[in-house]
């Protein structure tokens, strides 16, 4: 039969069968809608935004990751300027064809010193890194088995999924568990623990020390993402794998310049001889065109200010203290005591939506409601961020609106 000849009745309507997934999407509570804000570099946390009358409005933002506010920071702002000047505003090509200069050189070894490592390799995103080097690995090193924490982030699910090799899931920081699945894998199979150091989404930490050892009891690699934890953790805000004092132990770190740093891009450091075997093999990085030049002196230049000057990150971690201890008085129950990230657990997706719309449209406050795909279905929650450039006035407003929606 020609295609011609197709009954209509028997054709795909696209655009419908789109539109009745996105309706399907609304009534279950997971549609995402995306706020315009109208950012100020002099305001931040404060913006405006236009609302659904089409009125001008203000609004504080509580779940930014932009963590200690160097987004704003003259001196980051002054360093991507200066090279745009010098360098133009992209860097014209992949790092093997024209996009390697001078910038990416400083900032990969700004990285390296920064979380003591001998080679770090810049990426686009973390995303990408996690999932470039996981996939790479996987398929490189013959018959390669991850052990994967079951909280991993979507980018290392990827990351492994694509590799296609075969996969263990152990139960979130299950130490016993862990173990009994190396118990039962061949000792001279190559294998890979992939782990974060602090979980976005429950603000949970690792068992770093635990991990390490049982790494070299059972000859394993260490593959520990810190996107949450680089430059908020450590005398030096290397992460919290150097504020657990276990630096040379981990093989692989993936981190991010788009939260503590305030720009945007991710990396991975270890070795020499891995990074430049990553380099060497992985597809998301041969294949994609380097970082502006701009970015990169602007995240040198930011790792640079938070390295010399730690009352930044110590700002950050007591407005949370400051934070918490209001929402206890208040006998408003969260979680998260781990790390940095306040957890509020909602349950419901159309609940937890109704709940951030009465925070913003009543109250100025903006949380973005988070449901599934990025927690399982039941499990919706209040993310909230709080940063260094909060103040108590801002921080009360909250816990204030806090105390009323969450009874609505």
């Amino acid at each position: 039969m020609k295609t011609s000849e197709i009954a209509a009745q028997d054709r795909l309507n696209y655009e419908n069968y789109f539109a009745q997934t996105l309706d399907a999407l609304k009534k279950q509570g997971h549609y995402r809608y995306f706020l315009e804000m109208e950012r100020s570099a002099a305001h931040f946390p404060a913006f405006r935004y236009t609302d659904a009358q089409g009125n001008l409005a203000e609004a504080i933002n509580f779940c930014s990751n932009d963590y200690l506010g160097q987004t704003t920071h003259p001196a980051v702002q002054a360093a991507a300027k200066a090279a745009i000047d010098q360098a133009g505003t992209g860097s014209g090509g992949t790092r093997n064809i024209s996009g390697t200069t001078t910038f990416h050189r400083a900032l990969e070894k700004a990285t390296a010193q920064l979380v003591q490592k001998e080679a770090a390799l810049l990426f686009n995103s973390a995303y990408l890194a996690n999932q470039t080097a996981l996939t790479t690995l996987g398929r490189h090193l013959k018959g390669c088995i991850f052990i994967s924490d079951e909280e991993n982030h979507a980018s290392m699910i990827e990351g492994l999924r694509a590799s296609k090799c075969q996969k263990h899931i152990f139960a979130h920081n299950d130490m016993v568990q862990l173990e009994a699945i190396l118990k039962q894998l061949p000792i001279d199979a190559p294998k890979v623990i992939a782990f974060e150091s602090v979980y976005s989404m429950s603000g949970t930490v690792a068992p770093i020390q635990k991990i390490v050892e049982i790494a070299q009891t059972y000859n394993v690699l260490t593959y520990c993402d810190e996107v949450h934890a680089v430059g908020l953790y450590g005398t030096h805000g290397a992460g919290y794998v150097e504020q657990m004092g276990f630096s040379h132990q981990i093989d692989i770190l993936n981190g991010t310049f788009a939260k503590s740093y305030g720009v945007i891009g991710g990396f991975l450091a270890g070795s020499l001889v891995t990074m430049d075997f990553i380099r060497s093999h992985a597809e998301g990085y041969i294949f994609t065109s380097s970082l502006p030049p701009a970015t990169c002196a602007a995240i040198t230049e930011s790792i640079s200010i938070v390295k010399q000057n730690p009352e930044i990150m110590q700002r950050f971690h007591e407005n949370i203290q400051i934070f918490r201890n209001m929402l206890i008085e208040n006998q408003i129950t969260f979680s998260g005591h781990a790390s940095h990230i306040t957890r509020i657990h909602i349950g419901s997706s159309s609940r937890c939506k109704a709940i951030a719309d009465a925070l913003l449209k009543t109250h100025g406050i903006y949380l973005q409601p988070i449901n599934y795909p990025t927690v399982p279905k039941g499990q919706a929650c209040l993310r909230i961020i709080i940063n260094a450039k909060h103040n108590l006035v801002q921080i009360q407003q909250l816990v204030t609106a806090l105390k009323i929606v969450l009874y609505i």
